[in-house]
């Protein structure tokens, strides 16, 4: 578990990376989220990366930590679904209207979490 949660904060990055060069291709893959079969992807990724971060905490440096995010990612996995396609859809026309400036910001949001991330899934020296 611990090296499929050094794969998720390697995706993180990545995805926080791409949003900071290039946030246009990140809003073009948005569309995503705007179908029913997307939403349950999305769920289901939300709910695996949540299990996954719960059944790795034990041996990372913050395992409560770890442990509440990784449930707070599994509920929103398991809420994804109730939101529905045409919120998607309202929500996903409202980001478009802010531009690239708020994907950016969340960029940035996902390059602190996967740095985050990295340090506590780091052994602990004794």
């Amino acid at each position: 578990m611990r090296s499929l949660a050094w794969l998720i904060a390697l995706f993180v990055g990545v995805a926080g990376v791409a949003g900071l060069l290039v946030p246009d291709w990140v809003m073009s893959l948005r569309w995503i989220a705007a179908t029913q079969s997307g939403l349950l992807a999305i769920a289901v990724l939300r709910s695996a990366i949540g299990i996954i971060l719960i059944m790795a905490a034990p041996r990372s440096r913050a395992p409560k930590t770890l442990q509440v995010f990784g449930a707070l990612l599994l509920l929103a996995g398991m809420v994804t679904p109730l939101f529905g396609v045409e919120r998607s859809k309202a929500v996903l026309d409202w980001e478009a209207a802010q531009g690239p400036i708020l994907v950016r910001g969340w960029a940035i949001v996902a390059v602190a979490l996967s740095g985050a991330l990295a340090f506590v899934m780091k052994p602990v020296r004794h």
